[in-house]
């Protein structure tokens, strides 16, 4: 993908010197004309021209010229880009960006230096290079770290939201923030400090657009504190319709590994087996459907889209695929981006110039051709991943089937019998002073999402 997108740049940067050899000056004095426009993807050739040209002023009106067009046409854009060309300019967001391409690479200490150097507390992305910075130190093992740049991430974000009226930026911030909140229980879980995980977790609001999502660490947390219960409580708040777009295979997974550590064999067998009928068609299918359309993102990218604009349910589990892609943030993102530059066509239109029109049109033609194949290349590498995770899930499934029949020939050998089930007692439940209890009858509530917590007796041998 990388290759093919780099192939992309050039044409980009061949055909617009086709037109006519501006020079740096130049190519930024049509940037900011266009820019003055808020004709922001139509001026995304010239930057990247210039850029590539290498002829780079770094002048404070330049480096924020670029900062403006980046941060309105959306920073994927530029992370196309080769490292080389982007370590020519100083301008806040590109060091945000490189920063973004050392992560992936797992360069970190590359990463770290461009994210703490010349980006200032008022720029427009200082509290997402604030999360990345706290997710770094966190990968790093420097939790103790990470729970300071957290806490600032908060607070920064908190001081640009109060700056802000846009509806967009305002989801983007609040995003940003919700996730540097729950990255203070993550660095807590990665120094296997579970119990203060387990409370900070709560300091996530459940209005939050990212707390669905965020369950699932919970589960993961509770089963390593060995409260399989709250871990099985947690699991099935998944079912409440309210959260019939997410699609996580692994939920099935840890549901049926707490069940296994409290020896409900009955109960993994079922999970087991409702795997293996909910996903070994679809299994194929996504399958199938991946080799057909191997790389052709145009062909993912009309398929998210429709989607998108279809605002579909998600009665069957690729329709459930579909939506847990266009409901993520970043394809919300990237979509509004690719609609702004349609926007642009009309005012291209009414230059009265017809060679000019004819350059701008062009222009606009490749970046949005470009914002086409990020968005297919997102739809289908989170395809790939949900085939990864199915695919995975059938080992795990496996896996546990083959540890049942391991455990029952054992207690067959020493005579054990199994024990008489009761299910859900109260006093197998574990809360404390501020926790109620209220028998679940099947309905969801809103107040009670997240916070259930079962009751079943462990039947393992001591």
């Amino acid at each position: 993908m990388f290759r093919y997108f780099i192939i992309r740049l050039f044409l980009v940067i061949s055909m617009a010197l086709s037109f006519q050899t501006f020079g740096s000056s130049g190519l930024l004095r049509n940037a900011k004309a266009l820019a003055d426009k808020n004709l922001f993807f139509t001026s995304i050739p010239y930057i990247k021209e210039y850029l590539a040209e290498g002829n780079v002023n770094p002048n404070s009106q330049s480096e924020l010229l670029i900062d403006t067009i980046i941060t309105n046409s959306g920073v994927r854009q530029f992370e196309v880009l080769p490292e080389n060309i982007l370590e020519r300019s100083d301008a806040p967001i590109v060091r945000y960006i490189l920063a973004k391409k050392y992560f992936r690479k797992e360069r970190y200490g590359e990463a770290l230096n461009k994210l703490r150097s010349r980006i200032p507390l008022l720029h427009p992305v200082k509290p997402f290079a604030l999360f990345l910075e706290g997710s770094i130190l966190t990968i790093q093992g420097q939790h103790e770290a990470s729970l300071d740049v957290y806490a600032e991430c908060i607070k920064v974000s908190k001081m640009h939201l109060k700056r802000t009226d846009v509806p967009s930026r305002i989801r983007q911030l609040n995003i940003n923030k919700d996730n540097c909140v729950v990255g203070i229980p993550r660095a807590q879980f990665g120094s296997k400090n579970h119990k203060q995980a387990s409370l900070t977790y709560l300091d996530l609001e459940k209005e939050s657009f990212v707390w669905p999502e965020i369950l699932f660490e919970e589960a993961w947390n509770s089963f390593y504190l060995e409260d399989y219960n709250r871990s099985l409580g947690k699991l099935v708040t998944y079912k409440a319709p309210v959260f019939d777009y997410i699609f996580n295979p692994e939920v099935d997974i840890l549901k049926a590994m707490s069940y296994l550590h409290l020896c409900l064999y009955d109960d993994v067998s079922k999970v087991v087996a409702e795997y293996y009928e909910q996903y070994q068609n679809v299994s194929k299918q996504l399958e199938n459907m991946l080799g057909r359309m191997g790389r052709n993102y145009e062909a993912y990218f009309n398929l998210g889209r429709n989607f998108y604009n279809s605002k579909r349910g998600s009665e069957v589990i690729m329709d459930k695929m579909l939506s847990s892609i266009t409901r993520d943030p970043a394809f919300i993102e990237q979509m509004e981006a690719y609609n702004r530059g349609v926007m642009e066509v009309n005012q291209i239109r009414n230059v009265a110039d017809n060679h000019k029109s004819s350059q701008l049109r062009h222009n606009l033609r490749l970046a949005l051709d470009l914002q086409k194949d990020l968005i297919g290349a997102y739809v289908r590498g989170n395809l790939r991943g949900f085939y990864a995770q199915i695919k995975k899930g059938f080992e795990d499934m496996t896996y546990m089937k083959l540890e049942i029949l391991s455990r029952k020939k054992k207690l067959i050998y020493e005579n054990i019998k199994e024990q008489d089930r009761k299910r859900g007692d109260i006093k197998y439940l574990k809360r404390n002073d501020k926790q109620y209890f209220w028998t679940f009858n099947g309905e969801f509530w809103a107040d009670e999402l997240g916070d259930y917590v079962f009751a079943l007796r462990s039947e393992c041998n001591e």
